[in-house]
């Protein structure tokens, strides 16, 4: 393994080509905005899934997490499930870590013991089952998720004296989350990042990364306004590969998984890719704050985990001493994001330079009315993805149980590049150039360079190859795209054939769409969409001083 020293030093040279940026509301000053790592590792007393696995071994491993915190002197979040909780080893063994500076929280996946202390039936097949409808609370009715609260929270305050002050699972359903801050008061909670069909699970369109404060109506969805907010904040956990993690699986019932995890050669089990992640995480210019979380659930194993998670805590505990990067407990890290913000703030994550080297760039652009991401392929441009959200959007399971084995948490999609490609045919609003009437081809477009235009507002500009530049204004209210004037360019949607798409009116000035019952769509208040057109499903033209603006917060 090569020293960590050497790409560590390097990583201010290749700033300029990678950057995580973030834009926030309320401050103008230039001090350095924090970046922000939640070293977290939770726990499971019991895997049936690999028979070979036993509970010693899975104690054994979070044993070796704890140690191997201690050895770098860093602390750390483990959170606990239910049947973890009650086993007498890892009380202690919790308790040590907590007389060293980490912090102690709940995982909330159901198991057996946890049912049946709440007084109920358990309906898996395994002490353990990760299914939707039984390992999950939106598996059970409104009034038993509040049983299971109580009981969970009983019980960890016999253990260790107070109650959990963060509760994280790979999905959490808004009445529980909402009644777990009203009652117990905790401050931070952590969710799956986008993915979907892993493990029967989908959430995808949300806030991609950072944190956000979710509807009352909705955990997965962010709020718009206060009084529409439950007031904790979730972060997005796993640490995605912003330019790859998206495509991966296209065409496959199933993403892959190119993420931070230890456990994966393509991501954070690669020295490569880790130096990459964090270095660019640390040295790009940063508005409000960055955020990773690192860590492994430890049904992965020691064995599996440690080569990995071994030199990504160096890495972190290397750049922590250097005051390039702040480790932080998931309590601390939402009592700060509280104290800062009132709503969910605009964030960004930049990444012009690709770890595979294969000529892409995306830039992840998040506030409290939409997302969007800007990518770069071989010297073309488009909106890979833009998804709008909607407090008002109710999920599926705020009010009844989810009877399936699996679960789905999504937003209002603009464009999907995902769901809306094939293995031949990827979907994108693609910057194109000539008129309609001539076919339109793809633009050329040379290296973009973004940087901070406003508050809030992230400004990415590229040289086009027919001359002049476009110019991209991401902010809380609109996209703005400013082209050269009486120049044939255009954005163009095109989707894989035979794909079922939201839309249904697409007029001069406006899109609406429809998901499930729910209508959403946005205004052009710069250009002309037009519709109706052989190998696009619509297209959206300049003004005549070249402008394109399409206003994302328009109805709320």
């Amino acid at each position: 393994m090569k020293s960590l020293f050497v790409p560590i030093a390097l990583l201010a040279l290749s700033a300029t080509v990678f950057l995580f940026s973030c834009a926030r509301s309320g401050r103008t000053t230039e001090e350095r905005a924090p970046r922000i790592v939640n070293l977290i590792n939770f726990v499971r007393n019991t895997e049936p899934r690999p028979v070979n696995i036993s509970d010693e071994e899975l104690y054994r491993t979070t044993l070796a997490q704890t140690e191997l915190l201690r050895r770098h002197g860093l602390k750390g979040t483990f959170l606990l499930q239910y049947d973890a909780l009650i086993n007498p080893k890892y009380q202690a063994l919790m308790k040590q870590a907590l007389a060293e500076g980490s912090e102690v929280g709940g995982w909330w996946e159901i198991t057996q013991p946890h049912v049946e202390a709440a007084g109920m039936e358990w309906r898996g097949a395994y002490p353990w089952d990760w299914h939707a409808n039984v390992g999950f609370s939106s598996g059970y009715e409104p009034q038993e998720r509040e049983k299971l609260v109580d009981t969970y929270m009983a019980k960890f305050k016999e253990v260790f004296g107070r109650y959990p002050a963060s509760v994280g699972s790979w999905f959490i359903d808004a009445r529980t989350l909402q009644y777990m801050a009203d009652r117990y008061g905790i401050v931070a909670s952590c969710n799956c990042r986008d993915q979907v069909g892993t493990d029967g699970y989908t959430l995808w369109g949300g806030y991609w990364n950072q944190g956000y404060y979710p509807s009352k109506l909705n955990a997965y969805m962010p709020a718009q306004t206060r009084d529409g907010q439950i007031g904790v904040p979730v972060f997005r956990m796993l640490g995605s590969d912003p330019i790859n993690q998206y495509d991966s699986g296209i065409g496959e019932p199933a993403q892959g998984v190119e993420t931070l995890e230890p456990v994966y050669e393509s991501g954070g089990g690669n020295p490569r890719w880790i130096d990459w992640f964090f270095g660019m995480m640390t040295e790009g210019e940063c508005l409000a704050y960055q955020y990773v979380q690192a860590g492994q659930e430890n049904s992965f194993t020691w064995p599996r985990m440690q080569r990995g998670l071994e030199y990504q805590v160096r890495v972190i505990d290397s750049l922590s001493r250097a005051g390039k990067l702040t480790v932080q407990t998931l309590a601390e890290t939402g009592r700060w994001f509280r104290e800062r913000f009132e709503t969910t703030p605009p964030t960004s994550v930049v990444a012009l330079s690709d770890c595979k080297e294969a000529g892409r760039g995306s830039v992840w652009y998040d506030c409290r009315n939409y997302r969007a991401n800007p990518v770069w392929e071989n010297g073309t441009f488009r909106f890979r993805d833009i998804h709008l959200f909607d407090q008002r959007l109710e999920s599926d399971y705020l009010n009844e149980a989810n009877p399936s084995t699996q679960c789905f948490y999504t937003t209002l999609p603009v464009v999907d590049g995902l769901n809306w490609s094939s293995v031949r045919d990827t979907a994108g609003l693609r910057l194109m150039f000539g008129n309609l009437s001539e076919s339109p081809v793809r633009a050329r477009v040379g290296e973009p360079e973004v940087e901070r235009s406003a508050e809030g507002e992230l400004r990415i500009a590229m040289p086009l190859d027919e001359g002049g530049r476009c110019v991209i204004r991401l902010n809380e209210r609109s996209i703005r795209i400013e082209l050269p004037p009486s120049a044939p360019y255009r954005l163009m949607l095109t989707t894989a054939r035979d794909k079922r798409l939201p839309f249904t009116k697409i007029a001069s000035r406006e899109i609406r769409a429809r998901i499930k019952d729910f209508d959403y769509g946005f205004r052009c208040t710069a250009g002309t969409i037009e519709s109706n057109l052989q190998g696009a499903v619509f297209s959206v033209s300049p003004d005549g001083e070249g402008a394109i603006e399409l206003e994302m917060a328009t109805g709320r």
